[in-house]
């Protein structure tokens, strides 16, 4: 899941970024607001997180700009801001939340996580590929014993995780290797199509234990195969 997190102050922006790497997703940072209103415009993402203050284009207007767009990229507003007609404003404008700062991790998180699922239109947070279920919310994954009997845990890191959701979201449908990468990688990394290569070798072998298929279309990237049910 890919964020987009439109924040000047570098501190800031760095500690929840990292904090929301963590949990899985794959963020973004957009220092001032004509970067972030370029990138909304050239790229896909899950979510925007603006703060309001930003330098060049004030976070409302990259907000404005967006759903004159008729974009409905769910956007959570980041403000020191606190007055009550502040947010109604910018929840008329097309804001999905507003949290003002500061916020605790745990509470930003849990609306990131909201937002994610009401912009998927998915309200069961749980996504069964086969014998596979995968908690969205939680960040878990436990796959069905062959028998059918019981379930046990199934291990995944982080990128993992974010790679295995990304594709079941887009199940059966081909995903290039710069779409995987734009996915999985913040731009500042320096990865090749060579490296994605190998990690999508690793979890295809994990993913196999589960019953869970990822083919290889040549020359165009990857798919996950819907698996049987």
């Amino acid at each position: 899941m890919r964020i987009l997190l439109a924040e000047d102050d570098a501190l800031l922006a760095d500690g929840l970024a990292r904090a929301l790497a963590h949990s899985g997703y794959s963020v973004e940072i957009a220092a001032d607001g004509k970067t972030a209103d370029h990138w909304l415009q050239s790229e896909e993402f899950d979510l925007a997180i603006l703060d309001l203050g930003l330098p060049g284009l004030e976070g409302s207007d990259v907000l404005q700009r967006l759903r004159s767009r008729r974009q409905k990229t769910p956007v959570l507003i980041l403000s020191a801001r606190p007055a009550m007609e502040e947010r109604v404003r910018l929840l008329d404008l097309g804001a999905d939340d507003y949290v003002v700062k500061p916020v605790a991790l745990a509470e930003l998180e849990a609306r990131v996580r909201a937002l994610i699922r009401r912009g998927r239109g998915d309200p069961d947070p749980n996504l069964i590929l086969g014998r596979l279920r995968l908690d969205t919310l939680g960040k878990r994954a436990w796959v069905r014993d062959a028998d059918g009997d019981g379930e046990h845990n199934f291990e995944l890191t982080a990128r993992e995780w974010a790679a295995i959701e990304f594709l079941a979201q887009r199940v059966n449908r081909v995903i290039s290797k710069e779409q995987m990468i734009q996915a999985l990688y913040g731009w500042e990394d320096d990865i090749t199509p060579n490296a994605i290569e190998k990690f999508i070798s690793r979890l295809r072998g994990k993913l196999e234990t589960a019953g869970v298929t990822i083919r290889t279309v040549r020359g165009l990237g990857y798919y996950l195969e819907k698996p049987h049910a």
